[in-house]
């Protein structure tokens, strides 16, 4: 088994992942303009691919555990690659949110088979802590990269090459996979459709509540009836999991007081970065008159930064300690957004955004690989499918329930004190996540603070 050739097709697969996230953010004031959406309804380009991406990744990675790895992650290569060619050939608003659910649809099928490989390919110690840190630091990199590369494409070119650039890596990825990676075993058991019906209808009611409430306010009965149902179906969710014979979210998963609380934190922790992504690029664009390829260029800071650190976390785990890490991370990274929170025109580019920048960048780059390693830590083999899936759904409701959040907390007040607002609750959200994990490694064992599987 050639595992360096896995490990590239693992990480290739996750950057188109974590790029489209990413690039369609600095294209957001073109796309307004070029297809005509409304200010609320734009926040749809990155919901609905989050929504369904978050909806349908534990049904998808359980799904991985029952018919093989390979075959879900070649599915969703195929599915996401179609996908970014639909949304490069938009006409409309309905069409452009339409292809971006399918792609999200293709994303919950390849992430967690991502992670899953992972998981099996590398044996547990420092290999793969190893193969985590470069994951980690793949999604973080990957991030501010598509900043950048969705800026500079949306003057120079088309906001919409950003998406065509997925046809020839997919293709090539499809292939490899095909070529490198061998199939896991089948596992018996059956589908729970139930499940993944209540959880996706669920989340999707809650979302439509959050982005609704930002124009017609949380007294509009159909935001109301939302939300209830929201909550209702998410409850419904839970029920069914205690008595599903083969649930998509096995309940066990959350004996582990530390695991929990990393999954809980990593929500957190994405919300408040999907905020200042969103809302950041907005402010340069709009309140800074920067052009799109010099907004992208903006985030070099920070992404220089968290390259630079991400890749010495492996380093640094040892020295520290995984909860250590964790917890320095996301104190520096809410120094930085606090700091960020100030933003003010007349305090110019260097001073008030590259500088907290430069902090928010080093906290994500010790954050990241953390959160992932404490979110699969001490899972058995059988439930490395299940586990992949919960956190990359703490991932994707962090970006798609944060954003929504944010939207609605932000109102339609100016947009430089909209920035200020959400910003200032993305701070709030980054203390919650490190008081959580605070707490969580005052309770757990001494292996589970040094960061060594028990």
């Amino acid at each position: 088994m050639n595992k360096r050739a896995i490990l590239a097709i693992i990480l290739a697969s996750y950057v188109m992942i974590v790029l489209d996230t990413s690039v369609v953010l600095t294209g957001l004031p073109k796309i307004h303009l070029e297809l005509g959406f409304s200010d609320s309804g734009l926040a749809w380009v990155q919901s609905a691919y989050t929504l369904t991406f978050g909806g349908f990744l534990l049904l998808a990675a359980r799904a991985g555990d029952i018919v093989g790895r390979r075959r879900m992650l070649v599915a969703g290569l195929a599915l996401f690659t179609l996908a970014s060619l639909a949304i490069g050939a938009a006409a409309t608003p309905v069409q452009l949110v339409i292809a971006r659910a399918v792609q999200g649809l293709g994303a919950a099928i390849l992430a967690p088979s991502t992670l899953a490989l992972l998981q099996t390919t590398f044996a547990d110690g420092a290999e793969r802590t190893h193969a985590v840190s470069l994951y980690s630091a793949t999604a973080g990199i990957a991030a501010s990269v598509g900043l950048v590369l969705g800026g500079v494409l949306a003057e120079w070119m088309s906001w919409r090459v950003g998406f065509l650039i997925n046809l020839p890596i997919g293709l090539a990825m499809i292939w490899a996979a095909l070529r490198y990676i061998p199939e896991s075993p089948r596992g018996g058991g059956q589908f729970d459709l139930g499940g993944a019906l209540a959880s996706t209808t669920g989340m999707s009611a809650l979302v439509y509540a959050f982005i609704r409430s930002a124009s017609s306010g949380w007294s509009d009965l159909l935001t109301q009836g939302a939300l209830a149902a929201g909550v209702l179906l998410l409850a419904a969710f839970v029920v069914n999991e205690r008595g599903a014979a083969q649930p998509i979210m096995p309940l066990r998963l959350f004996a582990d007081r530390q695991r929990t609380s990393a999954y809980a934190a990593r929500m957190l922790f994405l919300g408040a970065m999907i905020g200042f992504f969103f809302f950041t690029t907005q402010y340069l664009q709009t309140v800074l008159r920067y052009p799109p390829s010099l907004t992208g260029m903006a985030f070099l800071p920070m992404t220089l930064v968290n390259f630079a650190v991400a890749l010495q976390v492996p380093r640094l785990t040892r020295r520290f300690g995984n909860a250590r890490l964790l917890a320095l991370g996301l104190a520096v990274c809410l120094i930085g957004m606090a700091a960020l929170s100030r933003v003010s025109p007349a305090g110019g580019y260097w001073l008030t955004v590259a500088l907290p920048m430069v902090l928010i960048g080093a906290g994500q780059g010790m954050t990241l690989s953390p959160l992932t390693a404490a979110g699969i830590a001490r899972v058995p083999a059988r439930d490395a499918g299940a586990a992949s899936g919960v956190v990359n759904v703490a991932h994707q409701l962090g970006n798609s329930l944060g954003l929504a959040a944010l939207v609605a907390l932000a109102g339609a007040a100016p947009l430089a004190q909209r920035v200020t607002t959400a910003l200032s609750a993305s701070s709030v959200m980054l203390a919650l996540a490190l008081l959580l994990m605070v707490l969580a490694g005052r309770t757990a064992p001494s292996a589970c603070l040094s960061g060594t599987p028990r």
